[in-house]
């Protein structure tokens, strides 16, 4: 803060100013560009978690349209069979002509059931397909989740090795931080 040739410096200024002027040491340095670096992979992970997670609702939904549209043709198929049942009633109670046109009735009733059902079998084949799809990318999504959250613990580990001076916790950063890079790899490599 400053006004009328008086300046006062917080506490963090004042180290800031000091690492500007005089450098920071090494560690200080590598251990700022690695965070910089962790946190860039972290958000291409984020981002490619967000991604498939959206394609796991997506495809979910598109398996449940399947799913209704195979619903309505086994609905279709219930009703040309009930149309069938009521046909081959008619043709044990009739004689005649009338017994001929049941008999037509029935055949094409029967027929048409055999084109629904191979539409519901399709459709019911297309709705699993988008949830085995489904559940892929979000098996996927969970795996880029666990690699961000990696990563994001092992930025929290450089900045308490900053602030204790331990080195131990600069190599742990490191290690934690490859872990999350190698969750990365199965989640890109889909494992």
């Amino acid at each position: 803060m400053s006004g009328n040739n008086f300046h006062v410096h917080g506490p963090h200024d004042h180290e800031l100013e000091h690492a500007a002027h005089h450098g920071g040491d090494a560690s200080t340095n590598s251990i700022a560009v690695a965070t910089a670096v962790i946190a860039t992979v972290g958000a291409l992970f984020s981002y490619m978690g967000g991604a498939t997670q959206s394609n796991a609702g997506l495809y979910k939904n598109n398996a449940a349209i399947k799913k209704t549209e195979a619903s309505n043709q086994w609905n279709f198929y219930q009703s040309k069979s009930s149309k069938q049942n009521l046909a081959e009633l008619g043709l044990q109670l009739t004689v005649g002509e009338v017994k001929d046109n049941f008999t037509k009735e029935a055949l094409r009733y029967k027929t048409e059931k055999e084109d629904i059902k191979v539409k519901a079998e399709a459709l019911e084949k297309e709705s699993s397909d988008w949830d085995h799809q489904s559940d892929e990318q979000l098996h996927i999504h969970h795996r880029w989740a666990q690699a961000t959250t990696v990563l994001q613990i092992s930025i929290a580990l450089a900045a308490i090795s900053l602030l204790t001076k331990q080195s131990w916790l600069k190599v742990g950063m490191y290690v934690v931080a490859g872990g999350g890079v190698l969750l990365g790899v199965a989640a890109w490599m889909h494992l």
